[in-house]
């Protein structure tokens, strides 16, 4: 057992795939960001990155990925707490998820017709005599829409996390006199840090390249850097331009990835205290 681990042939498989579906793609992503229309090798694209419009795209990119996050957050947090405590933990879970396996497209067409102006909301604040309301095509439309979506990634390891937790550490705080907000802010948030951690990696990061619900739910009102390389690629038709934009949101995504890092210091100091 001990030459198959040492074995450095048994990586190749998974060598060959980092090289071929992770490094080979983002190589070929910055060699385009570096071609002009005419093919010809060039820095302006990164040059026109840093100009008014695309930075006030990317600021509005991450705008909007924060809100989505914070309101996934402050949703899935007490959810996920609260399944813990029942019985059938796993039937709650299941019917969270199934959710996520209904087609992207299908379920954005699904809100289109809750919003519309002929839509089963619309025709509730009729009935209680409130004149139709434009809900589709506006910011929050599409900050509930993409919450809704991305809702099961966040409660799925906010929930791994409670469920992970020591109930005897919760009694003993309570035991030495902690109020209920004091345990859950000095004992439960912050063994639970690293399920919210994952959480925010997950809805964050996929926030910021967001365009089909963009197009659909916020009628263009919205331009995330999803929508921005959309545009270039399928649109204008300037695949350096598209590049340039996906090798920053690359570089974004990297650094999230980094601040909200998992440490496992403290379970292998418990590890090593048993």
């Amino acid at each position: 057992m001990r030459n198959n681990k040492n074995n450095p042939f048994t990586l190749v498989p998974y060598y060959l795939w980092i090289a071929l579906f992770v490094i080979a793609p983002i190589i070929l992503v910055v060699y385009y960001s570096l071609l002009d229309l005419n093919g010809n090798f060039t820095f302006a694209n990164y040059q026109n990155f840093f100009t008014g419009v695309y930075l006030k795209m990317t600021l509005s990119s991450f705008w909007y990925a924060f809100l989505i996050t914070v309101f996934s957050l402050l949703v899935s947090y007490p959810t996920a707490y609260l399944i813990t405590k029942t019985k059938q933990k796993q039937l709650w879970l299941i019917l969270i998820i199934i959710p996520s396996w209904i087609n992207l497209l299908l379920k954005t067409y699904a809100f289109i017709g809750i919003f519309g102006m002929s839509g089963p909301i619309n025709a509730f604040l009729k009935t209680i005599g409130i004149p139709e309301q434009q809900i589709l095509f506006t910011d929050a439309s599409f900050v509930f829409v993409a919450v809704y979506i991305f809702i099961p990634f966040m409660i799925l390891p906010i929930f791994n996390a409670l469920d992970k937790l020591n109930p005897a550490l919760i009694y003993a705080s309570r035991d030495l006199g902690a109020s209920k907000l004091t345990t859950f802010r000095r004992v439960i948030l912050p063994l639970t840090m690293n399920g919210v951690k994952s959480g925010i990696q997950a809805v964050f990061i996929p926030s910021l390249s967001l365009f089909m619900i963009t197009r659909l739910i916020a009628g263009n009102r919205v331009v995330t850097l999803g929508t921005a390389i959309e545009q270039q690629f399928l649109v204008t038709q300037n695949w350096g331009m598209g590049s340039t934009i996906a090798v920053f949101l690359i570089l974004f995504m990297f650094i999230i990835m980094l601040l909200t890092g998992q440490k496992e210091k403290g379970a292998s100091q418990n590890g090593k205290a048993k």
